[in-house]
């Protein structure tokens, strides 16, 4: 909803000017780029994601062998559950507990790196992307430019799309260094 307000102000706010001054020539230039796309298929932006896919890959290998183990753990105990004393399933209930509780931390600790690695991915590359989509509207005259990954947004004129440009000049940017 907060969304709405903000792209409703925006725009509401281009037309305003420009029909609040009739001695005004000039059309309003809108355009829209999708930040998102341009993080995911920018040169970068792949071959993070590659990185991110093999460490994904080989956490997901561990964690499924732990699963493996939890099962058999738990069959295990299923099993021996008629012979077995009452001390002696107690201590080992609190053995595959241990274990789980294991299981658990693991895949936690593995989605706080994967979401680690990922905000610090954006972090060094959303300010960069932003500073070229204000050169481009700066050095062409728009007057307004919407992120199409952000705010919903039902319909927007392809001709207006920057995502291909900043995304050429995002790679020019990024080979440079």
């Amino acid at each position: 909803m907060k969304r709405y307000l903000v792209l409703a102000i925006a725009v509401g706010l281009v037309f305003s000017l420009s029909l609040g001054n009739p001695h005004s020539a000039r059309a309003e230039k809108i355009g829209f780029v999708n930040v998102e796309e341009v993080l995911t298929n920018s040169d970068i932006g792949k071959t993070a994601g590659e990185e991110l896919k093999k460490s994904y890959e080989k956490t997901k290998k561990n964690i499924q062998d732990k699963e493996k183990e939890l099962q058999r753990l738990k069959d295990e105990l299923e099993k021996q559950r008629p012979v077995l004393t009452e001390k002696a399933m107690k201590d080992k209930e609190q053995a595959y507990q241990k274990k789980f509780r294991d299981y658990q931390d693991l895949v936690k600790d593995a989605n706080d790196d994967m979401q680690g690695r990922r905000q610090e991915f954006l972090g060094k590359n959303v300010p960069e992307i932003m500073k070229i989509v204000t050169s481009i509207g700066e050095k062409e005259g728009y007057t307004l430019i919407l992120d199409l990954s952000n705010p919903t947004i039902a319909y927007s004129a392809k001709d207006n799309n920057l995502t291909q440009r900043v995304m050429q000049e995002f790679n020019k940017l990024k080979k440079s260094r």
